[in-house]
């Protein structure tokens, strides 16, 4: 099967895009709601908190996994690895969303300059910056933390007027830094669900990127470049979900993230 890890809920978004165009794979999708976010914690423990999710899909059959989660893309897929998966798990895959993403955003923009939402530690590794300028040095990037959004996200409360306040704050903060953005990437996978309130307050000029398209095509060009990879994989579309904190709320944002109601199983890291 093909796994996908997230801290919350937020990479349903991308797991939802990949099966629009490879429907014929089996996936397999883990949430570690009982300790999302990530994004205030310490680069650490957010490798350790990723690498149980990673090791929990290993054993649930996942033989590649998406890390649909900017913050553990940042933090812990380099170590994952180098470290990790050649000590213990040398077959199998991990990779992550931040690169794919950095690959494609000279299309986009204009001016040259590009904005980056994210959480804390995302913006803190300077990990945006450091891919986009591997490929592009001309593009500039300003970052921009936006540690309210997650939790507002997942608790559910996203109609709420508290939220378009905050978005504004954010956004005026990150055009402080450059008011010739014409290109603002969505960081975190969460911040794909609340896209129209953010576009909403931005001049119709500015480009927002989602990363759930971008994901989903590099994935399906992924798997024909390394077809030893792709015919590894059952062909049956089944998918299963998995949370580590089950309750009604979570069933509320599955079907919000995910556009229809789906079961979802809880399950225990430690």
């Amino acid at each position: 099967m093909i796994g996908f890890f997230d801290s919350g809920l937020g990479g349903l978004t991308i797991l939802k895009e990949v099966i629009k165009i490879l429907p014929q794979y089996s996936y397999i999708y883990f949430s570690d709601n009982a300790r999302t976010p990530y994004g205030s914690r310490n680069q650490e423990t957010i490798y350790q908190f990723t690498l149980q999710g990673v090791k929990k899909l290993f054993e649930k059959d996942a033989n590649l996994v998406i890390l649909a989660c900017n913050t553990s893309s940042s933090s812990a897929l380099r170590k994952i690895q180098q470290e990790f998966l050649p000590k213990h798990y040398p077959n199998k895959n991990v990779l992550g969303i931040i690169i794919p993403t950095a690959e494609e955003i000279g299309k986009f923009t204009s001016s040259q300059d590009v904005g980056i939402l994210a959480t804390e530690a995302t913006v803190n590794s300077s990990s945006y910056p450091k891919e986009i300028n591997k490929i592009n040095s001309e593009i500039k990037v300003f970052q921009q933390a936006c540690p309210l959004l997650v939790p507002i996200i997942e608790s559910g409360k996203i109609n709420e007027n508290d939220l378009d306040v905050i978005i504004k704050k954010y956004l005026n903060e990150l055009f402080q830094k450059s008011r010739k953005i014409d290109t603002i990437i969505l960081g975190c996978t969460h911040y794909a669900i609340i896209e129209d309130k953010i576009k909403k307050c931005l001049p119709k000029n500015v480009k927002v990127v989602s990363q759930g398209v971008i994901i989903a095509q590099k994935l399906k060009d992924y798997l024909v470049q390394h077809p030893e990879i792709e015919k590894t994989f059952v062909k049956d579309s089944k998918k299963l979900f998995f949370t580590t904190e089950n309750s009604e709320r979570i069933k509320y944002l599955t079907q919000l993230f995910y556009g229809e109601p789906i079961k979802i199983d809880l399950v225990n890291l430690i």
